[in-house]
């Protein structure tokens, strides 16, 4: 797994940030496009999911080969590993309250009975 320094985790979160680059990794998911086909469904011009492309590139998201004229993005899941790596820290800071509070509320109605 790759591990992310500060600055690359930021990226990451950037690109995630926004619904259009979102919804370009979820196509991404299924399988390899063309820049066109990642453009079909998004309410926007070929000009600006390239820009999107490009951020997504810049985290590492996303790879792109050029084939004469035709650009093929695919996705590449790593950064998303190292961003649930972060994650995972907080999600067990919030099991272990979650965990405090259901304790808190058995031993309050325990008490009450």
């Amino acid at each position: 797994m790759v591990e992310l320094d500060d600055s690359s985790l930021d990226r990451v979160f950037h690109a995630l940030a926004d619904p259009s680059r979102r919804a370009i990794l979820q196509r991404l998911a299924a399988g390899e496009h063309t820049v066109g086909e990642l453009a079909e469904p998004l309410p926007m011009s070929l000009a600006a999911v390239s820009k999107h492309i490009r951020v997504l590139e810049a985290s590492g998201l996303v790879s792109r080969s050029v084939h004469w004229r035709t650009h093929r993005c695919s996705l590449n899941a790593e950064p998303l590993a190292a961003v649930q790596k972060w994650l995972s820290f907080y999600e067990q800071f919030w099991d272990e309250r979650f965990d405090a509070l259901d304790a808190l509320f058995r031993a309050r109605k325990k008490k009450k009975k």
